[in-house]
């Protein structure tokens, strides 16, 4: 909720990228914080590019820092964009952010309204690695 400290730490980074984002194509400007099990923040920006297929959301940018960082397990994702609506994570999004956590949190804040969900109720049918003796 609101009046966690962590999620106003999460909010503040994920503005805070926003302000970053280089968005002179589509002017969908998005920032995104990544919380790590233990409580460290990792935030990112969406980075268009001419050839859009080069794009990469805010999202994996916050993700692939983290785990840039060595981090690789998560609690929650905060994604604010320049829509002033909740803004949920696209299908490729939602893929990545699966590799790590099923049940992470994802709190998407738009102006004063926010939606919140959790990833395997967006991506009920995530494509996972499989364990030995799994099928």
């Amino acid at each position: 909720p609101r009046g966690d400290p962590v999620e106003g730490e999460l909010i503040k980074a994920a503005l805070a990228a926003l302000d970053c984002a280089y968005a002179p194509y589509s002017k969908h400007r998005v920032g995104a914080a990544i919380e790590t099990r233990d409580g460290g923040i990792f935030a990112g920006c969406n980075v268009e590019n001419a050839s859009y297929g080069l794009t990469v959301c805010a999202e994996r940018t916050a993700l692939f820092a983290a785990v840039s960082a060595g981090e690789t397990a998560f609690a929650r994702i905060v994604i604010v964009s320049s829509t002033g609506r909740p803004t949920p994570p696209c299908g490729a999004c939602r893929q990545v952010l699966a590799e790590f956590s099923q049940d992470l949190e994802v709190v998407m804040v738009g102006g004063k309204s926010e939606k919140r969900a959790w990833l395997s109720a967006l991506l009920p049918d995530a494509f996972r690695k499989v364990k030995k003796g799994q099928p």
